[in-house]
């Protein structure tokens, strides 16, 4: 069944050139980059990413999706060139499509240079072709493994032929997708030269991520923490490994593997953070915006988005927050450190 349309005010039209400062933090970096977490909900329960038995927010929380499409258009009146949607699982919040098609119209305009999904693929298999007709034109989808059985036990929830055939229907709608993988210690690191080879057959880019601490989870990350330099390493005894300046926006270094033609991304918080370059924010699902994955300072947009049908106070809290967007993180894995650098989990702030 297809989502009821939601109609979005007048006030949500095209913006024109605005009169708002770009957001420049203190370290001189142009923020261009938002991600949103749109719901904190999912269909699968990642042993990485969130404890089984979660308890999610109350609908009352979450952004309605007028607010959400509100919110992404100040941020892009105030210069921000790329808008990706995350979850939770996005595209199983009801009625997404609505928001993503009223999104498009900034890529119309010209003020958006890309509007881009992360996903688990569950969904693309119905969605794929009207992702496309929004003007999507490039997605992210999650795959830890391609062994059936150890797919489930990493999602505990999923089911990887329904993910690979969503990933076949965006290709064939059009759509270029890179699929990310989170490295984990004796879980799939013995599959990324296979997973590496079928996404470069397939003609996606593949993207390891290393672990990060964040939230209380079922498992130890110590026991699934593997260091991409470790995986560089073993690559280059097999493979021809050339650094390449390709650039996606987000924190990915990527290299151009000789043998298959393919790019491989490393996403490294832990052994080599990106930090110096981070031109992010994300904003979560109630609103709040964190200035760095890493860190717990926030800044509520909630309230002065309700408080106000102007936008003048959402600018103004915007502008305090990225007067404050730290140097970097300070994530940490090892067995002294117990407790998860944040306490919010993945699946809130959306990666």
């Amino acid at each position: 069944m297809s989502d009821a349309p939601i109609t979005f005010g007048s006030d949500l039209s095209v913006p024109k050139a605005s009169s708002q400062a770009s957001m420049i933090d203190p370290f001189g970096r142009a923020v261009t980059y938002l991600r949103v977490s749109v719901t904190d909900r999912c269909d699968f329960r990642c042993v990485y990413c969130m404890a089984e038995d979660m308890t999610f927010l109350p609908k009352r929380e979450v952004l309605s999706l007028e607010e959400l499409d509100r919110l992404c258009t100040a941020f892009i009146e105030k210069g921000v060139r790329k808008l990706r949607l995350t979850g939770g699982e996005p595209l199983v919040r009801k009625n997404i499509m609505s928001l993503i098609r009223s999104l498009g119209r900034h890529l119309d305009s010209g003020v958006l240079d890309e509007l881009t999904i992360t996903t688990n693929g569950s969904q693309l298999g119905r969605l794929a072709g009207e992702l496309y007709d929004c003007g999507v034109r490039r997605i992210n989808v999650s795959v830890d493994t391609l062994d059936h059985d150890k797919f489930k036990a990493i999602t505990r929830w999923g089911d990887l032929a329904k993910v690979l055939g969503g990933i076949k229907a965006a290709k064939d709608a059009g759509l270029k997708v890179k699929i990310n993988a989170v490295a984990l210690k004796g879980v799939n690191e013995h599959e990324i030269v296979p997973m590496m080879e079928w996404a470069h057959g397939n003609g996606h880019d593949l993207t390891l991520i290393e672990t990060m601490p964040l939230g209380e989870i079922d498992e130890n990350r110590t026991d699934q923490y593997l260091p991409l330099s470790l995986v560089r390493g073993r690559l280059a005894e097999k493979f021809t490994l050339e650094d390449i300046p390709y650039k996606t926006g987000g924190p990915a270094r990527y290299v151009e593997v000789k043998e298959t033609g393919g790019r491989l991304g490393f996403i490294t918080p832990m052994t080599h953070n990106f930090c110096e370059s981070c031109n992010r924010v994300r904003v979560t699902c109630t609103g709040q915006l964190y200035m760095c994955l890493g860190q717990d300072d926030m800044a509520d947009l909630r309230a002065p988005l309700r408080a106000s049908e102007g936008n003048e106070l959402l600018y103004d809290a915007i502008d305090e927050a990225i007067g404050r967007k730290p140097k970097g993180h300070d994530f940490v894995i090892d067995r002294r450190t117990k407790q998860p650098a944040v306490s919010r989990h993945m699946s809130v702030t959306g990666g």
